[in-house]
């Protein structure tokens, strides 16, 4: 680089699957000044990057708009719905558009892509597009022109010629500027060298079906292609378009993306949230179905976190908005899904270099079909000319290219819709073939919030001793204080308020509830002030060998409540260690907690456990199972497990929405569900099987037409189903990923 670099973000309206970045990529490289250049199709976004000093927004803007069936705007700007320059066809795009800072990736999908006149788009219907009404325009015309043949039999092949002009122009129009912005080889290119063939050896009837079935085919792909955008991009629509937002004792209603940080909102029963933030007044069940796939609402209430999407089922709630629409959490998630499909898997890069030289040697084997039968063997011209032409459609890559990013945006879409983000294509073929998974114990396999698991009640009953140890803790932040406090909350006990309460440093608190000097803390500390009998510390042993903390409480010296604390596993832990199980991975705990607690957790989910590490520790176990031969997955909380995150070959964040789970390592399950690792492991599987069709469909397909026209069996008119026809199979294939996860 002779210049610091700078980027420069772009919308691109009209691009329906990966091979029309290839055109585009193209053309954009070949404006000076331009270091490169990273398109995505999904998100409809292109990222330049270029010298700091050059000033090239409007040659990139004239370079993609010449291209035909796409317009380019910069990012920032907003893009009027439904805007048709240069007389291109791309209906209507929702479409948000978020720019990427990905200078880094290559997106040139193969020399042998094909460009569109691409048709709908995530608005309008596919039949007020440009592409639909050419593609009406060119069914009608071959409908007349069969007609005129069959009423002036003399005339019918200047009318099939007439028919076939009316799609074929605006299709070799464009293989002419692909061309010259350097792609020759596209699918235009091709049925334009086909048509005009099929003219001069006198089939015009089948070069008008051609390209009227070509326009068909376009249009579905075109049509299967938005779905899929659309998938992720409906996750924006569950955000509310307004919000009640509270100003000196009134309220108004504003646009939600104009709500400022820190505004309070208020949100009815019934309601839609319409900004990430903190609960400051109200209590409510909130539906976070929307977003999490839960089916069971959250009771929310002061101090609660709640997400942009989700439901106020029954209350009145204040809302302190945190986080600006651009930066919630589903902005930042339909951002990361679109980030994660610019980043190629492996298969796919490998498609990529095979399509670049297949496409070239395919027109040079239809050049060969055509020319040496009639020169070696004496057969005739027309009919080996019309063979060879055919090869042409067969041969176009575009179902092949498309085979594998069409499945994972599929998945990507419908794992993010489940809170479960894959980083990319190459994560998601790596996820499917871990064969080990190291597991963080505290906020991964268990909710990372300690909990009374016991009360014991000697010689009192069990809500009189909660109800002083309460009152002993209240206005205390320890967790095992918080533990306690929602133990009494939850049991609707009452909890008067403590008299000179006191902490005594590393043992306990003091304090006088009614007329009884009360203490709560240590066994050890307690044993000081009283007697604790054999069969009370047998029981606290007990409860320790279980991994639990326990802390006692005294009413002057004698012992009046036992309480056993632990960080309780989480409520799906079991089955998704033994779902792990039953897909052939090993599990294993790697805690820096102590021993005893850890095992206690291990034992009763089933796993191996390697305790009292340090963050050193747990990668250096990483490494140790990885040359043992195992591909590991590591699942921490993101910042911990850091260097075990690193090093593993799949990272994996655990976290609730938060921007840790949400950008490091290279997945999250957003919503701490332990079985949601398996899911993210048979989606992964389920994803791979589903290229193997794709691919399998696009070569097959290929494989009997290449047959059946060799064979003269199939014409040119069957041909272009092999390329347009195995395309949309295999979009429609990939589709099914997200009828199966996507809700």
């Amino acid at each position: 680089m002779t210049d610091s670099a700078a980027q420069t973000r772009f919308r691109i309206d009209g691009m329906d699957c990966a091979a029309c970045a290839s055109k585009i990529t193209n053309a954009v490289r070949r404006v000076p000044g331009v270091e490169d250049v990273s398109v995505s199709v999904t998100a409809g976004t292109m990222t330049v990057r270029h010298a700091e000093s050059a000033s090239l927004e409007p040659a990139i803007l004239r370079q993609v708009n010449d291209l035909g069936g796409y317009t380019a705007t910069r990012a920032d700007a907003k893009a009027k719905p439904g805007n048709d320059n240069h007389g291109h066809d791309h209906g209507t795009h929702e479409g948000h558009g978020h720019a990427h800072d990905h200078a880094g990736h290559s997106h040139a999908v193969s020399a042998g892509s094909h460009g569109h006149d691409h048709g709908p788009s995530t608005g309008g219907a596919w039949y007020r597009s440009r592409k639909g009404q050419l593609t009406i325009a060119s069914g009608v015309g071959f409908v007349v022109a069969y007609a005129i043949g069959k009423a002036y039999p003399q005339l019918a092949a200047y009318a099939f010629i007439a028919a076939m002009l009316i799609g074929l122009v605006p299709i070799a129009r464009r293989a002419v500027v692909a061309g010259f912005a350097g792609s020759p080889f596209t699918i235009e290119m091709l049925m334009t060298i086909a048509a005009v063939g099929a003219v001069v050896i006198g089939a015009t009837e089948e070069a008008a079906a051609v390209v009227f079935l070509f326009l068909v085919g376009e249009l579905l792909e075109g049509v299967a292609a938005t779905k899929a955008r659309a998938s992720i991009q409906g996750l924006t629509a569950l955000v509310p378009k307004t919000a009640l937002v509270e100003e000196g004792g009134q309220t108004r209603e504003v646009p939600a993306d104009g709500v400022k940080l820190g505004s309070v909102i208020l949100v009815r029963p019934g309601d839609r949230i319409a900004a990430d933030g903190e609960i400051v007044d109200g209590n409510s069940a909130i539906d976070e179905a929307p977003v999490t796939g839960e089916s069971v609402p959250k009771r929310k209430g002061k101090g609660d976190t709640v997400f942009a999407g989700t439901i106020n089922a029954d209350g009145v709630l204040r809302i302190k908005v945190t986080a600006a629409a651009s930066d919630n959490t589903i902005a930042r998630i339909v951002k990361l899904v679109e980030e994660a499909q610019e980043s190629k898997a492996p298969t796919e890069r490998f498609i990529d270099r095979v399509s670049t030289y297949y496409t070239p040697a395919v027109v040079v084997v239809a050049a060969l079909v055509a020319v040496l039968p009639p020169l070696l063997m004496g057969q005739p011209w027309g009919e080996w000319v019309y063979k060879g032409l055919a090869i042409l459609l067969i041969g176009c890559p575009c179902a092949l290219v498309i085979s594998t990013p069409a499945a994972i945006a599929a998945s990507l879409s419908a794992g993010a819709r489940r809170g479960m983000l894959i980083k990319g294509g190459a994560i998601l073929e790596s996820v499917g073939s871990i064969t080990a998974i190291a597991m963080d114990k505290t906020g991964t396999l268990t909710e990372g919030k300690p909990k009374v698991t016991d009360v014991v009640a000697i010689g009192r009953d069990e809500r009189d001793v909660l109800s002083m140890a309460a009152s002993l803790e209240t206005g205390s932040s320890h967790p095992l204080a918080v533990a306690i406090l929602a133990r009494a909350k939850a049991e609707a006990v009452p909890v008067p308020p403590a008299a000179d309460a006191s902490a005594i440093s590393g043992k306990g608190i003091v304090g006088r509830v009614g007329r009884l000097d009360l203490f709560l803390g240590s066994p050890a500390a307690a044993a000081e002030r009283g007697m604790i009998s054999a069969d009370e510390a047998a029981r606290i042993a007990a409860f320790n060998d279980e991994g639990k903390s326990v802390s006692v409480l005294m009413a002057g010296a004698d012992l009046v409540g036992v309480f056993a604390i632990r960080d309780e596993p989480r409520a799906d832990a079991k089955a998704g260690i033994d779902a792990l199980k039953a897909m052939g991975i090993t599990p294993i705990m790697l805690t820096g907690d102590n021993r005893r607690t850890a095992e206690a957790i291990g034992k009763s989910l089933g796993m191996e456990v390697r305790a009292e590490l340090l963050p050193q520790d747990k990668q250096r176990i990483v490494r140790e199972m990885q040359a043992a031969g195992k591909k590991v997955a590591k699942v921490g909380d993101g910042i911990n497990d850091a260097p075990a995150l690193a090093a593993a070959d799949v990272g994996i964040a655990m976290g609730g929405g938060t921007d840790v789970a949400l950008e490091t390592a290279d997945a999250a399950v957003l919503h701490g569900r332990v079985l949601d690792l398996a899911r993210m492991v048979d989606l992964s599987r389920r994803t791979m099987g589903n290229i193997r069709q794709n691919i399998t469909i696009a070569l097959g397909l290929k494989a009997v037409f290449l047959v059946t026209t060799i064979a003269g069996i199939t014409g040119l008119w069957p041909a272009i189903l092999a390329d347009t026809g195995a395309t949309v199979l295999v979009t429609a294939n990939a589709m099914r990923l997200l009828l199966a996860w996507g809700h």
